[in-house]
């Protein structure tokens, strides 16, 4: 998708602090974050969610990911969530997919109320 600010961010269009990139994702500080630590996992190319018959090899790139920028962000070790919301009522703000990493803090037990 042209429009799309992650395929923009993908390509290299749109200027962010990279915390990771390989071919197949790229990963950059959120925007509005959350917890100490808010950082994205983005395909390069555009999928909006899961069921969107990503490939495995995308999906083992993005999983692959988790750990190394845990480990750049510093959260390795004390910690660190990782969340995908899917569709309106997971208040994916952004139709493109991605993985959030949280971290930095202790979490609450509770739903996690944020957006993006």
């Amino acid at each position: 998708m042209n429009d799309c600010i992650f395929c923009k961010i993908g390509r290299g269009e749109t200027q962010t602090a990279v915390v990771y990139e390989d071919e197949l994702v790229i990963a950059f500080d959120d925007i509005s974050p959350q917890a100490p630590v808010h950082t994205l996992i983005v395909p390069r190319a555009h999928y909006e969610g899961p069921g969107d018959g990503l490939p495995s090899d995308l999906m083992s790139a993005l999983c692959a990911a988790i750990p190394i920028v845990a480990e750049a962000k510093g959260v390795a070790g004390s910690g660190y969530r990782v969340i995908i919301n899917v569709g309106h009522d997971a208040r994916q703000s952004v139709p493109h997919m991605h993985i959030h990493i949280l971290g930095g803090k202790a979490m609450s037990h509770g739903m996690v109320n944020f957006a993006s």
